[in-house]
């Protein structure tokens, strides 16, 4: 115990000395810069705890719940104040303003941006870890297979999947509704990008590996053998291992397909201004935003359908008025011998407000990163280059600032829509995108503030 306690004070003490070295040459190279920046320094920087050097506040953010760590912070500091979390500085913001400003207004200041970590288990060439050109082509690019014209086509398809998932109840056992969540949203994200021409043994092998990934994802990343995160970081290389077999197979039969796989086997990397398309894109920038498509349709929207069906089990009369709106549509198809409809998905109006109410109050995405490209002030404060940036959805969502009474579950607070927009929020989960929500108010009316990276 002696000689571990001299360890961990040898440690601490040689991480005070090298961050001592770094504050004096990051302030070193602040005074080289010269009086063009003697306007931003006079700026302060957001009220906050840095924590420990390098470690930050991440053992506390892991240590308690999330959500309350991130509340204390913001009681105690305000709608903006900064921290240090996985390794990063942070800039930490709590109003539907300064979402506005980080994802729109000045969103040229800010690129998307995950820590290392989460990036690794991803794959750095995700369409959102990027900007420009690379992002721009590939963004065009799965407006197709993604887009609102492909979605319709898919409706049967997730019926069909929505279908044996509640086959497979039939039998009355006991049954984990999010696991079950998990497993359609992976079924309906496979369809997505495969079109139905992947094999059950690869699709189990996919499923598996991908499991491995997500349960380290969140995880502290610690890449010693044995804990979460380094068993996620193999099962991500056997997931290249498996997307690398079948992107060998489609190649042999000479037959890419017209699903997002085959688009992104198709696509190019860049291009420039002499007409050059580019290079085709690499088996790993395929496999990446594979992984990213997967990531984007999986796990938040699990969350989200488990938490609907709680919301409306939780409430008997809501549960009933959603049944009703079903059952007229399912009596309109002929009882149900024919298929649903993407019209008839537009139509359920009680069903889209259940969905919206659902994403406010569970929140699954409590915030999201950005890094930000310069130097910007923001209501007197310095948000510097490189810092990572966090608008805090789940803070947001929960303010009585923004909703009357947020704890309680009122789907009506959204019957400012009659009609659920064109691309709703019941579809943009398959979109690579993913669906971040923001609520605002403009007088007395509740709105929300769509954003996707």
């Amino acid at each position: 115990m002696a000689f571990f306690l001299l360890l961990l004070c040898i440690l601490i003490s040689a991480a005070i000395v090298s961050y001592a070295h770094h504050v004096i040459r990051r302030q070193r190279q602040g005074c080289a810069h010269g009086h063009g920046r003697h306007e931003q320094a006079a700026l302060k920087l957001p009220p906050g705890s840095m924590g420990l050097p390098y470690i930050g506040e991440t053992l506390q953010l892991y240590s308690q719940d999330p959500s309350v760590f991130l509340s204390s912070k913001q009681k105690r500091y305000g709608e903006i104040f900064k921290t240090h979390l996985l390794g990063c500085p942070c800039v930490m913001l709590a109003s539907p303003e300064a979402a506005r400003f980080v994802l729109v207004s000045r969103a040229h200041l800010f690129k998307p941006t995950y820590p290392r970590s989460k990036e690794r288990l991803i794959g750095p060439s995700a369409l959102f870890f990027h900007q420009g050109d690379y992002h721009l082509r590939l963004r065009r690019l799965v407006q197709g297979p993604l887009g609102p014209e492909a979605l319709r086509k898919l409706v049967p398809d997730i019926e069909a999947a929505v279908r044996a998932t509640l086959a497979a109840w039939a039998d009355g056992d006991a049954a984990s509704t999010f696991h079950a969540m998990k497993r359609l949203s992976f079924d309906v994200g496979i369809v997505t990008i495969f079109g139905g021409r992947l094999d059950e043994r690869r699709k189990e092998e996919l499923r598996r590996n991908y499991a491995v990934v997500e349960k380290g994802y969140n995880s502290f990343p610690n890449s010693f053998p044995g804990t979460l995160y380094y068993k996620a970081i193999q099962a991500r290389r056997r997931l290249n291992g498996v997307l690398s077999d079948i992107l060998h197979e489609r190649r042999e039969r000479g037959e890419p397909g017209d699903d997002l796989l085959g688009c992104l086997m198709r696509s190019r990397a860049g291009g420039d201004d002499d007409g050059d398309e580019g290079a085709l894109l690499t088996d790993e920038q395929v496999a990446d935003n594979v992984i990213g498509v997967l990531f984007a349709a999986q796990d938040t929207t699990a969350s989200v359908l488990t938490w609907i069906v709680k919301y409306l089990h939780d409430r008997p009369k809501l549960l009933e008025a959603v049944r009703a709106e079903h059952a007229a549509i399912h009596e309109a198809n002929d009882g149900g011998r024919r298929p649903l409809a993407w019209a008839q998905t537009r139509s359920m109006t009680l069903t889209h407000r259940v969905i919206l109410e659902s994403l406010r109050m569970a929140s699954i995405i409590s915030f999201t990163f950005r890094e930000a490209v310069a130097d910007v002030e923001y209501k007197g404060f310095l948000i510097p280059k490189g810092w990572k940036v966090m608008p805090l959805f789940r803070n947001i969502h929960h303010s009585p600032d923004y909703f009357q009474d947020p704890q309680k579950f009122d789907p009506s607070r959204f019957k400012v829509r009659t009609r659920p927009p064109r691309r709703s929020a019941t579809s943009m989960w398959m979109r690579l995108a993913k669906l971040k929500i923001v609520t605002f108010k403009k007088g007395a009316t509740e709105k929300l503030f769509l954003s996707m990276h």
